[in-house]
C-alpha cells in the first residue's frame, strides 16, 4: 500500500516536468517548425486559399488553445492523423514500438550485464594487465563512431565481403529464427559501442565501493573473494547502477533505435521518428516528444522503488 500511495505521489509530482517539456517542445514546433500551408498550396496560392488551408491544418487557432488540444491528445493517446501518410499516430506507434523494442532489447540487456561482469573483473584485477586490457578495449568501443561499427559489422557479417551471414536490411520476422537473423548485427554493434562506456563507468563505482572500510574489514575476516565481490561490493554498488540503467531507457528507446533503424531499414519508433523529422510530420513528432516525457517520468518512479528494493535503509517518501 506504501508503495501504491507513493507511486500515486510520484506520477502526480511528475506532471509538471511533463508539461515543461512538452510546452517548450511544442512552442519550438509551432514557431520553428515547418510551415505545411505552401506545401500544400504551391507559391501562387491566393490569400483566400491560403487562410482556408491554414484554417483546416488548424494554425489560425490560439497558441494556448492547440497547446490544450496537445495535452488532451497525450492523455487519451489519440494523436491524430500523421501529415505524411495520412494513417492515425496511435497506431504507426502501437506497430513500430514493438518492432523498435525488440530490437534493441537484446543489446541493452547485453551491454549491463557484460558491462557489469567486465567491471568487476578490471576492479578485482586493479591496475593489473587485465584491468589495463579491458580498460584499453573500453576506450577503443568509446573512440569509435557508432555509425562506422555499425558498418563495419554489416560488411563482415553480413556482405559479400565478410561472412554473408546475416540480412543486410530490413525486418522481415515471422518466426524466431527470422528474429535472431535480423537482429544479430545490431545487438553487436550496440554491446560493442555500449560496453565501453558501461565497462568504464561500473568499475569506477565498483573500486571506490571497494576502499569502504566494511570491504577491507570483511577481507581481512578471510571472506571468500566470490562472496565479497557479490555481497559486499556489487550489492552495495546497485544504487548508482541501477540509475545508469534506468536512465538510459528512454535514450535508448528513442535516439539509440534511431540511427540503427534509420541505417538498417527497420520500421521501428526510431525509423518513424527520423522519417517525422525529415518530412516535418509535427502530429508524429508531438507523439514520440509527449511519450518519452511520460516514460522519463515512469522511469524516475521505478527507479525510486528499485532503490528501495536494494536497500532497506531508503525510504519511499
Amino acid at each position: 500500500m506504501d508503495v501504491l500511495k507513493y507511486a500515486i505521489r510520484k506520477l502526480i509530482g511528475g506532471i509538471p516536468l511533463v508539461l515543461g517539456v512538452t510546452f517548450v517542445s511544442f512552442v519550438l514546433m509551432v514557431y520553428f517548425g515547418p510551415d505545411l500551408t505552401f506545401e500544400m498550396l504551391g507559391k501562387n496560392a491566393t490569400p483566400e486559399q491560403i487562410a482556408e488551408v491554414r484554417k483546416e491544418l488548424g494554425y489560425d487557432r490560439p497558441f494556448l488553445a492547440r497547446y490544450a488540444e496537445y495535452l488532451k491528445e497525450l492523455a487519451t493517446l489519440d494523436f491524430g492523423l500523421s501529415d505524411s501518410s495520412g494513417e492515425p499516430v496511435s497506431a504507426m506507434l502501437s506497430r513500430s514500438i514493438p518492432i523498435s523494442l525488440a530490437l534493441v532489447t537484446p543489446g541493452f540487456i547485453l551491454g549491463n550485464l557484460l558491462g557489469v561482469l567486465l567491471a568487476l573483473v578490471a576492479a578485482y584485477h586493479r591496475s593489473g594487465w587485465i584491468d589495463k586490457a579491458i580498460m584499453g578495449f573500453s576506450v577503443v568501443g568509446m573512440s569509435i563512431s557508432f555509425l562506422i561499427v555499425i558498418i563495419a559489422f554489416q560488411i563482415l557479417l553480413s556482405s559479400s565481403y565478410g561472412l554473408n551471414l546475416f540480412p543486410v536490411r530490413g525486418w522481415n520476422v515471422h518466426s524466431f529464427y527470422d528474429y535472431v537473423m535480423y537482429v544479430t548485427v545490431p545487438t553487436l554493434a550496440s554491446v560493442f559501442v555500449a560496453l565501453g562506456y558501461n565497462t568504464r563507468f561500473y568499475r569506477a563505482v565498483i573500486v571506490e565501493e571497494m576502499t569502504r572500510d566494511h570491504v577491507r574489514t570483511a577481507r581481512a575476516f578471510g571472506i571468500r573473494p566470490g562472496k565479497l565481490l557479490y555481497k559486499h561490493i556489487l550489492k552495495n554498488s546497485a544504487i548508482p547502477i541501477i540509475t545508469r540503467i534506468m536512465f538510459s531507457i528512454p535514450l535508448v528507446i528513442v535516439s539509440g533505435s534511431l540511427l540503427i533503424e534509420s541505417y538498417f531499414g527497420i520500421p521501428g519508433v526510431g525509423k518513424v521518428t527520423f522519417d517525422a523529422i525529415t518530412s516535418g510530420d509535427q502530429p508524429v513528432l508531438k507523439a514520440v516528444v509527449g511519450l518519452t516525457a511520460v516514460l522519463f517520468v515512469v522511469t524516475l518512479l521505478v527507479t525510486d522503488i528499485l532503490y528501495r528494493a536494494v536497500d532497506p535503509r531508503v525510504s519511499l517518501k
